[in-house]
């Protein structure tokens, strides 16, 4: 047995974690864009990246050590994505890192960036801003802050493991998130800390588990980027683990993360869990929730607060899957719209449906009535701010 409790704080509460966010100079608002993570001691360091076939440097470079390598400190810059660089991307964070001042205490150093697509590195303000770091820092709010691009609020979390044996652990969480999201991993950067003694074949385990449930099940626009990266570190200084604490533990940060995503889904009012019920197999399960999580058309009647069934029922056959009309039960919470070919849409229903639209979070659920398999996708609705803020974007 085992208990995961909520504490107050950031990453930087967890034993052996320092880290702290600056301006260096990318964002003209003169809000931080520069961040850090650092351990005295090296961690086990295992991710999870995007599906976009073009990965940006930040990626490459990671994905250039061997597997199980151990590293102790990550930078983190927003504003520029290092993405379509070239093997100039790659060069430049080589560049980078052999031009700080304390690379002799560095392991195996990592980059993380977000921002703008087709820019290289500005190096001197990145080198400049680096060096001004203090490795003993212990600032989880400034780095939430500077990781920070089109994001509301800062994104973070903090639990404490409790272990049927006295010992304990701690996890937590540090993430930004908010356009460009589409379900397979998202627009989004998620570092995960933990003192939790993992070998690093449980921790690949407990994220390939755990992300289709959270990362890979929700959506903003449908979208996915280049630079999308679910990071955990675990430097192992509480001696203490517990294999299924952990992956549950992980589980419930990442569940946590995805689901601050998804309400700041760039000008987003409303969330939404797209569960689908008794699909034939899981599959259709899957591929009909994820429809329904990245339809436009879905996403625009949330906005105006619109329980138009209609269009659930065509997105989910225009997924492809198996499905009847005559066996299709679609409802808003507990509000039964749709039953197996009968249209319950009278006015009174109508109304207590709007009044489940004007909610800031509730659950569409479409039983397909076919076999028993399910899965919850997670989106928001889509707004005039949406556009704003991308077509700004660059600015």
């Amino acid at each position: 047995m085992f208990t995961i409790l909520p504490i107050q704080g950031y990453i930087d509460q967890i034993d052996g974690f320092f880290c702290d966010g600056i301006h260096a100079g990318l964002k003209p608002n003169g809000n931080n864009d520069l961040g850090f993570i650092y351990t005295n001691e090296p961690c086990n360091v295992a991710a999870i990246f995007t599906e976009n076939r073009f990965q940006a440097a930040p990626l490459k470079h990671f994905l250039s050590h061997k597997e199980e390598f151990k590293t102790n400190f990550v930078l983190i810059n927003s504003k520029n994505a290092n993405a379509l660089t070239g093997k100039k991307g790659v060069e430049d964070i080589n560049t980078l890192f052999s031009s700080l001042d304390f690379k002799e205490k560095l392991v195996n150093p990592l980059m993380s960036s977000t921002g703008v697509i087709g820019n290289r590195l500005p190096l001197e303000k990145l080198i400049a801003g680096a060096n001004s770091f203090d490795l003993s820092a212990k600032s989880g709010e400034n780095l939430s802050k500077a990781i920070m691009t089109t994001d509301a609020y800062p994104k973070t979390s903090l639990y404490e493991v409790k272990l049927e044996d006295g010992k304990s652990f701690k996890i937590g969480a540090v993430a930004k998130g908010a356009g460009m999201i589409n379900p397979n991993l998202a627009t989004m950067l998620c570092f995960i800390c933990t003192d939790a003694a993992v070998p690093y074949s449980d921790m690949k385990e407990a994220l390939n588990i755990n992300k289709e449930t959270t990362f890979n099940a929700i959506s903003v626009d449908g979208d996915t980027s280049t630079n999308d990266t679910v990071m955990v570190l675990a430097n192992g200084k509480s001696k203490a683990y517990d294999k299924d604490a952990f992956i549950e533990a992980l589980r419930v940060v990442m569940h946590e993360m995805a689901m601050l995503m998804v309400a700041d889904g760039e000008g987003a009012k409303k969330v939404a869990a797209f569960e689908v019920r008794n699909a034939a197999t899981k599959e259709d399960a899957i591929k009909a929730a994820k429809a329904l999580s990245n339809s436009l058309l879905v996403k625009t009647a949330l906005f105006g607060e619109d329980p138009n069934f209609g269009r659930i029922a065509s997105t989910i056959g225009a997924s492809q899957i198996a499905c009847d009309d005559e066996k299709l039960v679609i409802s808003y919470n507990d509000i039964v719209v749709f039953d197996k070919g009968e249209i319950c849409f009278d006015k009174e229903t109508e109304e207590k449906a709007s009044k489940v639209l004007k909610q800031n979070s509730y659950k569409i659920i479409c039983d397909i009535g076919l076999g028993n398999c399910s899965f919850v996708a997670y989106g928001c609705d889509l707004g005039y701010k949406y556009v704003e803020i991308n077509a700004d974007y660059r600015s």
